[in-house]
């Protein structure tokens, strides 16, 4: 866990007073926090949580091993080896302590939160794209990994839980970072990681189907997403309302809204879009008259919804709207996001991150704009995710001519009843789709069908360098994957 290095220390009384706790009889100074006690370094709190199978406080001796010197966890946590705060919920409150600890590092930085089901590392990356471009001094916290300008950390989480988080911010803090875009997923707000941060901005991109395993329904997680655009949390919304959700968001929170759309009327919206090939060719204007032309390399109406997004806030963080402009066709997106795999073929062929209906849909439109020929896709489901909308995946794939189902990472699943699952979608259409479970001879036959005027799209993995089946992760990269395949037809 990466942590700043010189902060003031702060007492434990002053811990326990925040969490109207009874103040300790003999006081002393707390250097960090942790809830993993493997994270724990001298002088810490150790925060003692239930976890899904194992209460923290089943790893107190390792934390004081590491140099925990007190202890905040709920009465299942009890125990005499450290001073103590028990409160009701510590999950809840992890991040509230942590922000105290570490001096409210994202009130110091403009700090913008993206949410979404889809499009959040694309808009993040793009943030951090301008940002750099301009000469500002900027972090970016998401799925593919986490940067300080440009050193890169590898990430565990879309959004990292609330102890790490705080160091992280408080370490670009130190770093002068200007600005910070942050990936804030369902989870981490369900979870409250994000508790103790304070956002300039935060975005919503769109919800569709997914995670339903853990929110239930969908109201549910709408309400999940909804949290994050309050007072004390947010100061400012930036809203894409062509999604039905995003439209209804618009008009129920009380926080100041700044809306997109790239087909209605709204404070930031295209004037001209022109599709060129490999490129588009875009006039956004803005409130007050603000106009930014220029050319991208962004393809696909989902990825204009993301580059408006992101200019939008690029703007409102400071950036002059001239610069983005000249430096429009710099700006790539994502890594796993359309990404071209270009050995020299005369087909296309890409790998994208889709891994929801609806990106699968958006994605395979945006594929069948590019081709002349025939559009061929492999598409699987992750085990242990979402089941019910697995059917929903391999309907969504149908759009292809040459559909190939096959294995995401099945995880502790069996892939075989994945794709069984995954088949019940395209019962109408069950001699058009092939079924490979071999993920890489799946990529390998697309290769082999694929012609001159063609488009091969693998989707469901992106920038993933790994495949996990039965509890092992093997290297498994859908990029070098492709490139192999498509070399061994020469």
């Amino acid at each position: 866990m990466i942590r700043p290095h010189n902060l003031p220390k702060v007492s434990f009384a002053a811990v326990a007073n925040l969490l109207n706790s009874k103040e300790p009889e003999n006081d002393f100074t707390i250097s960090g926090i942790a809830q993993d006690a493997s994270d724990i370094q001298p002088g810490d709190i150790f925060v003692a949580i239930q976890g899904q199978k194992k209460h923290g406080i089943e790893f107190l001796d390792l934390a004081i091993k590491n140099g925990a010197i007190a202890i905040i966890t709920d009465a299942k946590g009890e125990n005499s080896k450290l001073p103590t705060i028990y409160v009701s919920n510590p999950r809840q409150i992890v991040g509230q302590v942590a922000a105290h600890i570490y001096q409210d590092p994202s009130a110091n930085m403009f700090t913008v939160g993206i949410t979404g089901t889809n499009g959040k590392t694309t808009v993040t990356t793009l943030l951090h794209q301008i940002w750099q471009s301009a000469n500002w001094d900027s972090g970016l916290i998401g799925t593919v990994n986490t940067q300080i300008n440009q050193e890169i950390l590898p990430s565990l989480h879309t959004t990292p839980e609330a102890s790490p988080l705080q160091a992280l911010l408080a370490t670009m803090s130190e770093r002068h970072l200007r600005a910070v875009a942050m990936e804030v997923s369902s989870h981490s707000l369900a979870q409250y990681r994000v508790a103790g941060s304070r956002f300039k901005v935060s975005g919503f991109t769109n919800l569709t189907q997914d995670h339903l395993d853990y929110h239930g329904d969908m109201e549910s997680y709408f309400k999940a997403k909804a949290s994050l655009f309050n007072y004390g949390l947010t100061e400012m919304a930036v809203i894409n309302i062509d999604d039905i959700y995003g439209a209804r968001l618009a008009k129920m929170i009380e926080i100041p809204v700044s809306t997109i759309s790239r087909v209605n009327d709204a404070d930031w919206r295209y004037e001209e879009i022109i599709y060129i090939g490999k490129s588009t060719e875009v006039k956004i204007r803005g409130p007050q008259g603000i106009l930014i032309e220029g050319t991208t390399k962004l393809i696909g109406d989902f990825n204009l919804d993301n580059l408006l997004m992101a200019v939008a806030i690029a703007v409102i963080s400071g950036v002059d709207p001239i610069e983005i402009g000249s430096n429009l066709h710099k700006f790539t997106g994502a890594p796993g996001r359309l990404e071209l795999v270009d050995i020299g073929q005369k087909f296309l062929a890409f790998v994208d991150y889709a891994h929801t209906p609806d990106a699968v849909t958006n994605v395979l439109k945006t594929a069948r704009s590019l081709s002349k020929g025939k559009l061929i896709a492999v598409l699987g489901c992750g085990g242990d995710r979402d089941r019910s909308k697995r059917p929903l995946m391999g309907k969504a794939v149908l759009q292809a001519e040459c559909p190939i189902l096959t294995s995401d990472n099945p995880r502790s699943e069996n892939p075989e009843l994945i794709l069984n699952e995954m088949l019940e979608g395209v019962v109408d259409s069950r001699e058009k789709v092939e079924v490979i479970a071999d993920r890489r001879q799946a990529i390998k036959r697309a290769i082999e069908l694929a012609e001159d005027t063609d488009v091969v799209a693998i989707l469901g993995k992106g920038h993933e360098i790994g495949q996990e089946i039965a509890g092992t992760k093997y290297p498994f990269d859908d990029r070098l994957v492709l490139a192999e395949a498509i070399a061994g037809l020469k």
